[in-house]
């Protein structure tokens, strides 16, 4: 099913602006998933580490806060603070594909899909193998991972493992990464059953990440999950996660200034698809909740609970497609409710061309940081409101042949109550808020080319304007950190059926920034047992920042093999 869609349609049928990114090909050639957001010009990283010891993503100018991240459809946000949002638990190799929805999505996805979601997928293996993988590089850096994957008649599981670390380029930006994960799948009477369960533990330092300081920081997590169908047209759901944040604001003297935080949260859903004539009509219930416990935030918890409906027409032999849906969602000690509606549709004006629209909107309660945190250079706010937007696009989809597509999209967001951390001066600490209403305006495109039979060409751009008079002169610390260009080249060839070259650049400008190149290139083997593989990052040397004042490493090389075993179906 098409991220932002209530019936799984192809992504060619898709009304709204979506992205596929496939992992299953091709993983030799990156560092963590977060590495294959990149091509996606509308999504922009803002990243603290190498390695993914912390990443936050942007979609189409709202803050990192504001974009929904999802596991197999379960929601991974982190109620502490977003920053933690990309904390997967699970590795790399346990991934099929990311989806990325571009504008609203809080109809079908509840509550900080503003400004999009990110979707990671796993899928059943097709065949039972085991890969071990092996690398290191400068920066001390060091990676191992393993995957075994095992295949029967009813039943199918996955078992994967990962490791990576660096001295750091800089002092004090080292890291530590480890994940697992175990997933199977069941086949019954009932319907297919899936179980995951998966663990992550980070430690990283964190110099200059929120202030002047050398500071460090550790997570850990877990997280379970059960889905069910119940017949052909019903699933079941329910999952849970558990994590933790240890921060040192001076490393090497922790009783300065040290936090510890605690938050868990749950999620049950239950949703039932019903066939009628030229489409489906999707009913849902959904319940979830969160807690934190912490030295700095106190205790609290919240609950809430949802039920939207969804229509989706896809008439036979007919070249429209149209889907109105409608959310509403309560909150534990607030009589308050918001009604969360979409409608899109598109229209095949001829074979190679379609024409497509939407509107959406999203919304986002406040994290437990957002409420109550309190250090040196941040304080908080406890009267904070949420924030949310209305969400426009119109876009156009052209392939004139097998060897060429062409994408472009227009769009247009109106905030309301943004959460924002803002300051008079770079001596004052951030303070948060909320803005009266940025908005956002921009385009995105896109151009894949295939010139010969085992290359592929694609550019991408994406351009944002936003309308930052609600901030009245005061320094923006996230709302207006948006790349107001983004564009990506890649050029993917597949040398002798055995070795596969990709080479990418990015030049990003962010809001009031010069713009800048990124270079990177990937050779890998990927027939045979041993695959050998070199990835080149930042061949450029580019000396940037995707947050102020947080230097990104410089040219690095990292090497390695990985030796497949597989045993067949």
């Amino acid at each position: 099913m098409v991220l932002g869609s209530a019936t799984p349609v192809p992504l060619a049928e898709s009304s709204s602006s979506v992205t596929i990114l496939p992992l299953a090909q091709g993983r030799l050639a990156l560092a963590t998933p977060i590495d294959r957001l990149r091509s996606d010009p509308s999504v922009f990283i803002e990243q603290r580490g190498a390695g993914g010891a912390q990443d936050d993503i942007v979609l189409r100018g709202g803050s990192f806060e504001q974009t929904l991240i999802l596991l197999n459809g379960f929601r991974i946000d982190d109620s502490q603070t977003a920053h933690h949002d990309l904390d997967l638990p699970i590795p790399l190799d346990a991934m099929h594909s990311i989806q990325v929805l571009h504008g609203a999505g809080s109809t079908l996805h509840g509550a900080d899909a503003l400004s999009g979601a990110v979707d990671f997928l796993t899928a059943a293996p097709a065949a039972s193998s085991l890969v071990f993988t092996a690398g290191a590089g400068n920066f001390g850096t060091n990676e191992q991972s393993v995957a075994a994957e095992l295949v029967r008649r009813r039943a199918s599981s996955r078992l994967t493992a990962s490791h990576n670390l660096s001295t750091g380029f800089i002092p004090d930006r080292d890291y530590r990464n480890q994940n697992a994960a175990l997933e199977s799948w069941l086949s019954s009477r009932l319907g297919l059953t899936d179980l995951l369960f998966a663990a992550s533990d980070r430690s990283f330092g964190a110099s200059q990440f929120y202030g002047p300081y050398p500071s460090w920081e550790r997570t850990k997590g877990w997280f379970a999950s059960v889905r069910q169908d119940l017949g052909q047209r019903t699933q079941s759901a329910f999952g849970y996660r558990r994590h933790t944040d240890e921060f040192i604001l001076v490393r090497d003297n922790p009783a300065l200034y040290e936090n510890n935080h605690v938050d868990g949260s749950w999620q049950a859903n239950l949703r039932h698809t019903q066939p009628i004539s030229g489409g489906l009509v999707l009913l849902g219930l959904e319940a979830d909740g969160d807690s934190i416990q912490s030295n700095n935030l106190g205790r609290h918890a919240r609950n809430r609970g949802a039920g939207y409906a969804d229509l989706d027409l896809h008439p036979h032999r007919h070249r429209w497609t149209f889907s109105t849906g409608l959310r509403e969602e309560g909150f534990s000690g607030s009589s308050q409710f918001i009604l969360a509606p979409h409608v899109a549709g598109s229209v095949r004006v001829a074979d190679a061309l379609k024409l497509r629209a939407s509107s959406g909107y999203g919304f986002r309660i406040p994290t437990y940081t957002d409420l109550y945190y309190s250090d040196p250079v941040t304080i908080g706010n406890p009267n904070l409101k949420p924030e949310s937007a209305w969400s426009f696009d119109t876009g156009a989809d052209w392939a004139p042949g097998r060897k060429l597509s062409l994408s472009v999209t227009g769009f247009y967001t109106q905030q309301h109550n943004s959460i924002d951390y803002v300051r008079a001066a770079q001596t004052q600490p951030w303070q948060a808020v909320n803005l009266a209403g940025p908005r956002f305006a921009g385009v995105e495109t896109s151009a894949t080319w295939l010139p010969l039979h085992a290359q592929t060409v694609r550019l991408a751009w994406t351009a944002i304007h936003g309308n930052s008079r609600s901030l009245n002169g005061l320094q923006s610390e996230y709302v207006f950190n948006y790349p107001t260009q983004n564009a990506r080249a890649e050029w993917t060839a597949l040398f002798g059926h055995t070795v596969t070259l990709r080479n990418s650049v990015q030049i990003a400008q962010l809001y009031h920034q010069d713009p800048y190149p990124v270079w990177d290139l990937a050779l890998t083997h990927d027939t045979g047992r041993i695959r050998p593989y070199v990835r080149l990052a930042n061949l450029s040397n580019t000396g940037y920042e995707e947050i102020q004042g947080v230097r990104m490493q410089g040219r690095s090389v990292v090497a390695g093999v990985s030796l497949q075993v597989r045993r067949g179906r």
